[in-house]
């Protein structure tokens, strides 16, 4: 087949550790680099991450180099897309490297499948010892639910994915990212892609290595916001999220409740449901961690059995404070 011209559209932000591989990575795509534009979306960088990238666009001079005076991600789309020149675009992320039939097979998925957004699965991983920690914990059911993208090995048409190849045209037929959603733009996306009638569709055989926080500081940050901007995200645009998306906060308040109803109470019974909930959560946890240390070493299995539930905590404590944040979302979002 003769391959059409196509728009990478990568938002960026301070990225110097990540910038380089994955330049690399897209330039060792098998799709014709002459074929190509790729459009780096910088959101006011403040580390070598601009530098780096301009050193790099004299061997590949199919990189652009945009600026994005808001920051966030949602604009950097928006920026990339309306600035592009072709009419098929392929969402990528910085902190990720892709195999070399990435965009081939996104792009080819597009023009011969039924859908109107093409993704593949995720490998996530870690720099480091605790990057290769919460990498493993992420890849688990008990650490992100039923994310196909991360778990799946079969073709399936799926409610969300990460990243993205969609024609230009989709944008001017059901709108452009909303700049509202500092995160989950893509469920957001996703959702009216459905919404409009149109597929979602994962090809397993599209492969990409995603670099995870690396630090137990990042990784309960990152909870803690991505809770937060599902209970935002979900008022905001009602059906986009999942129910798997709130069982971290149900998991939370269930046990601050039981806790003061038991202590209020004095009632063994509000203190056995605790006990019961807690002894099948730690339950799980055991599992988990140990089936985590039995492939990658047994220095793995205390790190694992806390990390759980810090990690669930922060994403229940994010969305709970998500709550809190609603009525002033509510009111910016009225005014869109």
């Amino acid at each position: 087949m003769e391959y059409p011209y196509i728009s990478l559209v990568l938002p960026i932000r301070n990225e110097e550790r990540y910038i380089e591989a994955c330049v690399e990575s897209i330039f060792r795509q098998d799709y014709p680099s002459d074929r190509m534009e790729v459009i780096f979306v910088d959101g006011c960088s403040e580390d070598r991450t601009v530098e780096l990238l301009e050193n790099m666009r004299q061997r590949f001079p199919q990189i652009r180099i945009l600026n994005n005076p808001n920051k966030t991600v949602p604009y950097a789309m928006n920026i990339g897309i309306r600035n592009s020149t072709t009419e098929i675009i392929v969402r990528l992320d910085v902190h990720a490297e892709y195999m070399p039939d990435y965009v081939r097979l996104s792009v080819e998925t597009l023009l011969t499948r039924e859908c109107e957004n093409v993704g593949g699965v995720v490998d996530t991983r870690g720099r480091g010892f605790m990057g290769e920690a919460i990498a493993a914990m992420l890849a688990t059911p008990l650490g992100v639910g039923n994310s196909q993208f991360r778990t799946t090995d079969e073709d399936a048409y799926v409610d969300t994915l990460p990243f993205g190849c969609f024609h230009r045209a989709l944008f001017d037929r059901i709108g452009y990212y909303d700049e509202r959603m500092t995160r989950n733009q893509d469920n957001e996306l996703n959702y009216r892609i459905r919404k409009s009638g149109g597929k979602v569709f994962l090809n397993h055989k599209v492969k990409s290595i995603y670099y995870c926080r690396d630090t137990l500081k990042g990784i309960m940050r990152m909870g803690f916001m991505n809770g937060k901007w599902n209970v935002i995200t979900m008022a905001l645009v009602p059906g986009s999220m999942s129910v798997r998306h709130f069982v971290p906060m149900a998991f939370v308040l269930s046990t601050v409740l039981l806790v003061l109803l038991t202590l209020v109470t004095r009632s063994m019974f509000f203190g056995g449901l605790l006990a019961l909930e807690w002894g099948a959560y730690l339950l799980l946890d055991l599992f988990y961690s140990y089936d985590i240390a039995r492939v990658k070493g047994i220095r793995f299995f205390p790190v694992e059995l806390i990390l759980y539930p810090l990690f669930h905590f922060a994403y229940g404590t994010g969305s709970m404070t998500g709550i809190f944040a609603l009525p002033k979302m509510m009111r910016s979002g009225a005014q869109k």
